[in-house]
């Protein structure tokens, strides 16, 4: 797709680099193609690392896209600029009258607490429930898809003994499913997680679907029957050395960390990332977008 985005969004220099195919406001403007509307919620603290990612995965379609980026009103992120804030974000007040084809909830690094203890949980709780209503279909990641089911179907999260980490290899369970078609059989993502959801409470609810799993790694990703909300447990959407920043980052903290399991490879004598997760990433995003968004939403939501 043209990724329709603002001429000075530091992710347009970067993915332009990389030969994604990205459409400035003014060009777009001049198509005679309805794009469709992607509201981002970002609660990554890293916001524009995360714009990127996203950005990377849905930059293949020949859909235009136009994408709205989300913070919540009553949390003031620490790692963004205020002014890349003022240039690129909105909030949902200013939004909530509107229809969205297409919503991405991020994760965020706060599974430690329970979700009434999140600054936000309140307005996330009204945002969630706005979505079924303005939304053609939802899609969770990580922390998000946690809140996602714990909100919507009473399905709570588990600690885990130790982190979750590393590059994890999974099984599909739906291979006719539209969100999974072109899928291989077995298939890697990364995780980045201290908290699981219980397969057997995916299971007992009705109008879930459980499309895949990994032995190691548990639940991965989940569909409504009706597909207006999706819940991915893993980061399909992080660059190669995202797990491998992460690592360092926790050394340098002295926070207790194990090396992220199935990532590095010895190349030349060193320890390397390898990235086996871009391809199948880049497939189920375009496979939301096509089969659960462009095919399902309304071309006048009026």
């Amino acid at each position: 797709m043209p990724i329709n985005i603002p001429a000075h969004l530091p992710a347009k220099q970067i993915l332009e680099s990389e030969n994604i195919f990205v459409m400035e406001d003014q060009r777009a403007f001049h198509q005679d193609i309805r794009p469709l509307n992607i509201v981002i919620l970002n609660l990554m603290p890293q916001k524009i690392k995360t714009e990127t990612q996203l950005l990377r995965l849905l930059g293949n379609s020949p859909l235009q896209v136009h994408f709205t980026f989300l913070i919540p009103s009553t949390h003031t992120p620490k790692n963004t600029s205020q002014q890349h804030l003022n240039d690129f974000y909105t909030t949902f007040e200013q939004i909530r009258d509107k229809k969205f084809d297409g919503m991405i909830i991020t994760g965020a690094p706060i599974e430690h607490l329970p979700y009434d203890h999140v600054s936000y949980w309140e307005e996330l709780k009204e945002i969630m429930d706005w979505s079924k209503e303005h939304v053609t279909s939802t899609f969770h990641i990580c922390w998000g898809a946690q809140a996602g089911l714990y909100h919507h179907y009473g399905i709570d999260k588990k600690m885990l003994p130790k982190k979750l980490f590393g590059v994890f290899e999974h099984d599909l369970l739906e291979k006719n499913e539209r969100l999974v078609r072109g899928f291989d059989e077995v298939y890697y993502v990364p995780h980045s997680r201290h908290t699981d959801i219980s397969i057997e409470d995916i299971k007992k609810v009705p109008g879930l679907k459980l499309l895949s799993v990994s032995q190691e790694a548990g639940v991965c990703l989940i569909a409504s029957d009706d597909e207006k909300q999706v819940f991915l447990t893993g980061h399909p959407e992080y660059d190669t050395t995202t797990l491998l920043e992460e690592y360092e980052r926790d050394l340098k903290k002295e926070v207790p960390i194990s090396p992220p399991k199935h990532y590095l490879k010895e190349i030349d004598g060193k320890q390397v990332p390898v990235n086996r997760w871009k391809s199948h990433a880049t497939l189920l995003f375009m496979n939301w977008l096509n089969y659960y968004v462009y095919q399902e939403t309304p071309y006048d939501w009026k």
